[in-house]
């Protein structure tokens, strides 16, 4: 078994520990925040924000960290880096010291302890695979939780996508898209980055009701379209309508992550690919001058 394999399978035990915290340094009710991370922790940061924003409890906005403008008025930043080493996260945190800042990590002794003002430490959801799957989602639940918003059976939900079917054809199909709207569109991201990342295959993944407008040109038979969370009234028939087909889960969004995540393990294999180490990646991103 491959460590992103063992890792996806942890992850109902990883989210339990992460709603058991009560870490310091997460934003209080009407705070302005600014949240930014790379690649995976960027696709939660944007979970995140969409999340925190809807329910009214305070202007939230996500951020590559290479693009974050130090300059806006933010009253918080959170950054989010599995390997606490990202060069783009901790220039992020060194323009914004005027801010409280407070970092989600899973190595907590690593450069970002000094550029944070808090660290939260998730070093038990720290990974050896190069594909992150757990430490994202179990940042994402401590945050969820911290907002109120987690349900108090998603571990039990995250059981259930490791034992559920893989959506029907997905296996065998040539392209996917992912669909999310709200705080499931950070979510959609993900799913389609841990495809491309681990096994190479064509993935989109677009606001659902974008979609319309252009993206579902590429359906057609053979194609997968996956909707994180409630499908907009009436695109489940017109995906369906053009021969592909379509995915549509009663499960968290969250939880139904990991049948994507899953799903990227079982493609991988069929192409002949080591989802721990994907072509051109590695672990953390720590950029040199030339």
């Amino acid at each position: 078994m491959s460590h992103v394999e063992q890792e996806i399978a942890s992850q109902p035990e990883c989210w339990r520990r992460a709603l058991e915290l009560e870490p310091a340094g997460l934003p209080e009710r009407g705070e302005r925040v600014a949240v930014v991370g790379c690649g995976t922790s960027l696709y939660v940061a944007q979970a995140y924000a969409a999340l925190r924003e809807a329910a009214g409890l305070g202007e939230t906005d996500a951020f590559a960290a290479s693009e974050f403008p130090a300059t806006r008025d933010y009253d918080r930043l959170i950054a989010i880096s599995r390997s606490g080493t990202t060069t783009e996260v901790l220039a992020a945190l060194r323009r914004a010291r005027h801010l409280p800042s407070t970092a989600l990590t899973g190595d907590p002794d690593t450069p970002i302890r000094a550029d944070a003002g808090t660290v939260v430490d998730l070093a038990f959801a720290d990974e050896e695979s190069v594909v992150q799957t757990r430490f994202a989602t179990t940042a994402l639940t401590l945050l969820r939780g911290h907002l109120g918003l987690a349900p108090a059976d998603l571990p039990e939900q995250a059981e259930r996508a490791l034992a559920e079917e893989l959506p029907e054809g997905a296996a065998a199909a040539a392209q996917f898209t992912f669909l999310g709207t709200g705080w499931t569109v950070g979510l959609a991201n993900e799913a389609a980055l841990k495809l491309r990342e681990a096994a190479g295959a064509w993935t989109e993944s677009y606001p659902a009701m974008e979609y319309r407008h252009g993206p579902i040109s590429i359906a057609a038979p053979g194609r997968v379209v996956w909707f994180l969370g409630e499908p907009p009234a009436g695109l489940v028939g017109e995906v369906r309508a053009t021969g592909a087909a379509a995915s549509v889960s009663g499960l968290d969004p969250q939880a139904d992550l990991v049948r994507a995540q899953r799903l990227a393990v079982r493609l991988a294999a069929a192409a002949g690919l080591d989802p721990d180490r994907p072509r051109n990646l590695t672990r953390s991103i720590v950029l040199t001058r030339p």
